[in-house]
């Protein structure tokens, strides 16, 4: 079975909505206002594309990232892997032709069956919609944390409020940085 892992840059208060910019959210860019660049803080995300298998977004991350992601250089491991969008509504003329095979996923049980697939670990960006469902339903394996020393109040949130039994999680790999992030990787315990 493949691993799936969340990753995300995540505010001390849980928020995960535009820390890269995105337009319609008042902290937009929350990432790198007022927050020194220590490149060991994100090691972790060059990692991620050299060990991933695929990627795994929603609809709204896949139509964000695909806009600017295929030509740079930064991300260009990711280029050339398999990607998977969950969405109910994109259709195969949606999708962009220069960022390498993609696969409409119609739903929760299309993404359990892709986890019972051979390959390496499947990675989830942004996606805060999809990383609820797939955290609710079970299917998350690892969480990628990049925790920044910032309250941001009203946003998008990386985890809902269902009410749910329980779910522990297993630190196995943490770090804090002079400029206040921390990562945090965590296994989720079945």
């Amino acid at each position: 079975m493949r691993t799936l892992i969340s990753t995300a840059f995540v505010s001390l208060d849980g928020v995960v909505e535009a820390p890269g910019g995105e337009a319609g959210y008042r902290n937009a860019g929350w990432t790198f206002k007022d927050l020194e660049f220590l490149p060991e803080a994100y090691e972790i995300k060059g990692r991620e594309q050299k060990e991933a298998g695929a990627m795994l977004l929603g609809r709204v991350s896949y139509q964000a990232f695909s806009a600017v992601w295929p030509d740079m250089a930064d991300f260009a491991d990711y280029k050339v892997m398999p990607k998977y969008v969950v969405s109910t509504t994109l259709t195969d003329g949606d999708l962009v032709a220069n960022w390498g095979e993609t696969t409409i996923l119609r739903s929760l049980d299309d993404v359990a069956a892709l986890k019972e697939t051979e390959g390496g670990p499947i990675i989830v960006h942004g996606s805060a919609t999809l990383n609820r469902a797939l955290s609710d339903a079970g299917l998350v394996d690892r969480y990628h944390l990049l925790v920044f020393p910032l309250l941001l109040g009203a946003g998008k949130r990386l985890f809902s409020d269902t009410d749910k039994d329980t779910q522990r999680l297993r630190l196995v790999e943490h770090e804090a940085y002079a400029n206040g992030i921390q990562k945090n990787v965590f296994d989720v315990v079945r």
